[in-house]
């Protein structure tokens, strides 16, 4: 059998974990994310940035396993999943698919965290019926050099004694007193050394993070999109990800973890805002210039759904085909719509929220 490289700690680990260096980030940290969860709640239908923020989380945590799709590629694959070919474009909706998996799961478990809801995302992710490792040999190796940099536990009993311990530390309050974006730091970091399944544990990890934060009350919804902040420092991710490793260096790991939360809560807070008032002035030209149109269910199919096409928009909004083409015509009249064609395929695109987004792509949130 192969031997650990890494002597892995009990949780919590038996090293000072509030510096002044994690406190202060842990303070900066907690304020962002407490205001990103204020401003979220104005947003009139969470589901809006539910099913658009998840979708910026899965492109960018497929993109830290050199997973690369685009914008356009993902809503065209939400619009017609039947013609979908490109392979990322199919794992970044695997990826979304698995965070709502994990949201709704947490919720009717209880608020608890488990082995078998992870084991759930790992299916959803991977597209796999296998759980936890039980195959003897897995290595983490370097993908440039070929050097091993990280022997996990092989034993499958280990691995589940393993996990059984993480899911306790996470669901446990009281356990340790730690702070819960510290906690979140550590078990991301237990959750890696472990690699308890054979492919895909970066974005099972990754998806851990943001559902332990709503599991804590610190996220109402998993809009938080991390991955983002480590894709854009990816080298210095996985460098203090072994340092722990190999000189458990913890406090440069919990410190990274927690500016990665305040950057990012900063950042997301900005696109939610440009969200909420983007709706409010699409909201404002409807009802004034189209008010036989305006409903609620209208506008959230508008932001939920980037792009849609006549019957996506009849059975968002319960109306006849007839009316939801009248519709789309006219939202497409007055600017608040382009049409588009795929093939034989008319579609229609919230071009405004669409670049919204690239624009994000270009200062490097998304």
């Amino acid at each position: 059998m192969l031997q650990p490289t890494y002597r892995m700690p009990s949780l919590p680990p038996s090293v000072e974990l509030e510096t002044p260096s994690i406190l202060k980030a842990a303070l900066l940290a907690n304020r962002n994310l407490a205001e990103l969860k204020g401003r979220a709640i104005s947003v009139p239908n969470p589901e809006i940035l539910i099913d658009m923020l998840t979708l910026q989380e899965a492109r960018a945590s497929c993109e830290i396993e050199n997973i690369v799709t685009t914008q356009d590629d993902l809503y065209r694959a939400a619009l017609f999943p039947d013609s979908l070919r490109d392979p990322a474009a199919k794992e970044v909706t695997s990826y979304r698919s698995a965070v709502k998996l994990g949201f709704h799961g947490l919720k009717q478990n209880d608020n608890q965290l488990t082995n078998d809801l992870l084991i759930e995302i790992y299916r959803m992710v991977k597209s796999r019926t296998d759980g936890f490792r039980v195959r003897e040999g897995t290595v983490i190796m370097n993908t440039f050099t070929g050097e091993v940099v990280h022997v996990p536990p092989q034993d499958p009993t280990e691995v589940l004694e393993r996990m059984d311990e993480l899911t306790r530390f996470a669901n446990d309050d009281a356990l340790s007193g730690l702070d819960p974006l510290v906690k979140m730091a550590i078990l991301h970091h237990q959750f890696e050394s472990i690699h308890p399944f054979d492919d895909g544990n970066g974005r099972v990890g990754r998806i851990l993070n943001v559902l332990y934060l709503v599991r804590c009350g610190l996220l109402e919804t998993p809009i938080l999109y991390l991955s983002g902040a480590i894709t854009r420092s990816k080298p210095r991710y996985y460098r203090l990800l072994r340092a722990v490793q190999q000189e458990s260096a913890w406090e440069d790991w919990v410190t990274y973890m927690l500016m990665a939360v305040a950057d990012t809560s900063r950042d997301t807070l900005r696109l939610v805002e440009s969200i909420r008032a983007l709706m409010a002035e699409y909201k404002d030209v409807i009802r004034t210039k189209l008010p036989h149109l305006y409903s609620h269910e209208l506008l959230n199919a508008l932001f939920r759904h980037p792009y849609t096409r006549v019957l996506a928009l009849q059975q968002e909004v319960s109306v006849s085909r007839p009316t939801a083409t009248k519709y789309l015509k006219q939202l497409t009249a007055e600017g608040l719509l382009s049409k588009q064609r795929a093939g034989r395929a008319d579609y229609f695109v919230n071009t405004r929220l669409v670049e919204l987004f690239r624009e994000e792509d270009d200062t490097g949130l998304v």
